[in-house]
């Protein structure tokens, strides 16, 4: 039972500043500013499914997938920490102009629900970072032809914090607009550099992981 709780909260808590729920909602609410609130809602919900399909798929068949294609984690953590480093970078570094260009805002709710996994599930919510992540989780997991109860058990408990981590996206994307009005204009602007400042160290944190690792392994 122990291993449960802690393969719950190992996963929510690992996952958590990495996702950054309520960081990437304030940019997910610009993407979708001409939006109803109906198709916002929509749009969250498909992130969450799509996110929770991912990061499942990852966590239990990510390490046999990487061993196909003859691919390290190490590696996958580097090309993730590039990745993650330039979409903050570009989120710091935009000027408060960039925001209306036809790339980064829908224009219509197709537009926007076309957009559900991408860009906006993946890489922006659910990126290499947290693909990553998942599958390190992943290799944690004990063999399930040796101990099957125990594995199946902390499978069930990672799944669920899977749940807990995807139902916080879509909470924080569904109701974006009532975070923006309680932080108002300046806190939202400083939420949203802050966010993209986080996302740039943690890329910049899995590329000096993965170099380390892969020196180590030599």
């Amino acid at each position: 039972m122990n291993d449960a709780i802690h393969a719950f909260f190992l996963t929510y808590a690992t996952l958590f500043p990495i996702v950054n729920p309520l960081g990437t909602a304030l940019i997910f609410l610009d993407m979708t500013a001409r939006c109803s609130s109906q198709v916002r809602h929509q749009i969250a919900w498909r992130v969450a499914v799509s996110g929770f399909a991912l990061l499942g798929v990852s966590i239990l068949a990510g390490s046999h997938i990487l061993g196909f294609f003859g691919l390290s984690l190490p590696s996958v953590r580097i090309a993730g920490g590039i990745v993650i480093s330039i979409m903050g970078w570009r989120l710091l570094d935009s000027g408060d102009d960039s925001t209306d260009s036809e790339v980064e805002r829908s224009k219509t709710d197709q537009g926007a629900l076309a957009k559900a996994f991408y860009p906006i599930t993946m890489p922006m919510t659910f990126g290499p970072g947290s693909i990553a992540v998942a599958i390190a989780l992943g290799t944690d997991r004990p063999n399930i032809l040796n101990d099957f109860d125990s594995a199946a058990i902390q499978d069930i408990a990672t799944c669920l914090g899977l749940l807990a981590i995807c139902g916080t996206v879509y909470l924080a994307y569904a109701y974006a607009d009532v975070l923006k009005r309680v932080l108002g204009e300046n806190g939202t602007e400083v939420l949203l550099r802050l966010a993209a400042f986080i996302i740039l160290c943690i890329g910049i944190q899995m590329i000096w992981v993965g170099v380390s690792d892969l020196l180590h392994s030599r």
